[in-house]
């Protein structure tokens, strides 16, 4: 089947859901995590007054339900902090959550509730469902709730979260949501296996990183196992965040003034640079994903990609297989600047009560100390979202080198398009992306891929 004929469907159904809120995005300042980050101090005092208009004592024993996509490690972590804040908060509001095991299905079941009497007042979800449901009017505007004198954040608690984490989800001056989750996709490099190979410093530049992948690809080729000599470079990942760092890296990207557009010069470059190196043999793609941390981790491949909460995985990788080389994480290079996205799930407020809106505010207020996020971090190696965790992190960051390398990146990384539609757009750059590589379209023929996802564009926005 061929890309576009097996995405036509995909946008058919999901036409109605993914009109574009706006077409405005905006660009995150640069930004670092540092080790000394002092806690901003609390703004609540027994003299703050509250502009929500909401009584003190109206909110015990409030029920809010909220649901998340998550399974596994990340839902027990949440629920566990869950139990702990219906135990201790002093208002004695109770938190029921749900699990609706993965994202697409949350977002579906969401949509459906909003016909329903059973609903939640809470979702974690992608900024671009908040964006979704805003248009229909289902999404509280957390402005009042941030700056509220008694409820909310300081001026200082609100540079605590880094801006390229906190903009994601502030558009049209309404704040449709607070990060819950953030993480990004980096490429691996191996520094030990690249000074072996004569290169003293990891690429800067797509020429860089085109020769140290042949320089790789080269050496496979010279030694006595056959059975990697299609190996050696970069092991090609097609998620579509990779998809997009390595078109921002050349200058390019998904939009162009208000609108999305894949067919420009410098998409058709990076796309060109990419497949042009795994037509020489300098990236290869691995028949069985599974063993992506095993390859990297055993020297068949000089770079990999992966994300931050599986830098655990490759690290255990390296473990057993015995191997003691150094490695660490990059952003994408290429002619302009480096690629990196970062992307992850949100805290947003559905429309409800007063009562409930605000019990909703307040857990998510909770769930951002600095204590819980330390928390997050420690089980599940993302970042951390209010920088003076670090004073709770120090033990963890020095026994995780490559997460310390990158958070050392956020100042380079940018927030995805703010847009309703790139819930599908998304899922249509990395198909098309991964297509490339699939169905081996010789270098020189990338751009028709690109017509191809600007028409569809087209199509979704009739």
């Amino acid at each position: 089947m061929s890309f576009r004929r097996g995405l036509s469907i995909l946008f058919l159904f999901s036409l109605a859901a993914c009109q574009p809120a706006s077409m405005v995005t905006s660009s995150a300042q640069a930004i670092t995590i540092t080790q000394d980050a002092t806690a901003p101090q609390p703004t609540i005092t027994p003299q703050a007054v509250s502009q929500l208009g909401v009584r003190e004592e109206s909110l015990k024993g409030i029920t809010i339900q909220v649901w998340h996509p998550w399974f596994g490690v990340e839902a027990n972590l949440f629920q566990s902090q869950v139990d702990e804040f219906n135990q201790t908060n002093q208002w004695g509001i109770v938190v029921q959550s749900t699990s609706q095991l993965e994202y697409n299905e949350l977002f579906q079941n969401v949509g459906t509730s909003f016909l329903a009497t059973q609903r939640p007042q809470l979702v974690v979800g992608l900024p671009e469902y908040a964006l979704s449901w805003n248009a229909n009017g289902h999404v509280v505007d957390l402005t009042d709730y941030v700056n509220d004198p008694k409820y909310g954040w300081s001026a200082g608690e609100v540079k605590d979260i880094p801006s390229v984490f906190w903009d994601q989800d502030d558009l049209d001056n309404q704040r449709l949501g607070i990060p819950a989750e953030r993480s990004a996709r980096f490429l691996l490099y191996n520094a030990s296996w690249a000074r072996e190979l004569g290169f003293d410093s990891a690429p800067a530049t797509a020429d860089d990183f085109r020769k140290q992948a042949c320089a790789a690809h080269f050496a496979m080729l010279k030694d006595k196992d056959k059975s990697d000599d299609t190996m050696g470079g970069w092991l090609v990942d097609t998620q579509a965040m990779t998809a997009l760092s390595w078109l921002t890296a050349f200058g390019g990207g998904v939009l162009e003034g208000n609108n999305y557009r894949f067919l420009t010069p410098n998409n058709i470059a990076a796309l060109t640079f990419v497949k042009q190196l795994y037509d020489d043999g300098c990236a290869w793609t691995a028949s069985d994903p599974s063993g992506v941390f095993d390859a990297f981790a055993n020297r068949k491949a000089l770079f990999s990609t992966a994300s931050l909460e599986e830098l655990s995985d490759q690290a255990r990788a390296f473990a057993a297989a015995n191997n003691s080389d150094e490695w660490t994480v990059l952003a994408f290079p290429g002619t302009t600047q480096s690629g990196l996205y970062i992307y992850g799930s949100s805290y947003i407020v559905l429309k409800s009560t007063p009562e409930q809106q605000l019990a909703s505010w307040l857990f998510v207020r909770w769930m951002l100390s600095p204590e819980n996020q330390a928390k997050w971090v420690e089980a599940l190696g993302l970042f951390p979202l209010r920088a003076s965790s670090m004073n709770l992190l120090k033990d963890y960051s020095n026994s995780h080198p490559q997460w310390n390398a990158a958070l050392a990146l956020l100042p380079r990384a940018q927030i995805q398009p703010q847009l309703a539609s790139w819930r599908i757009v998304r899922i249509m750059l990395g198909d098309g992306f991964a297509d490339i590589f699939r169905q081996n379209i010789p270098a020189g023929r990338v751009a028709a891929t690109l017509a191809d996802m600007d028409s569809m564009v087209r199509d979704l926005s009739k």
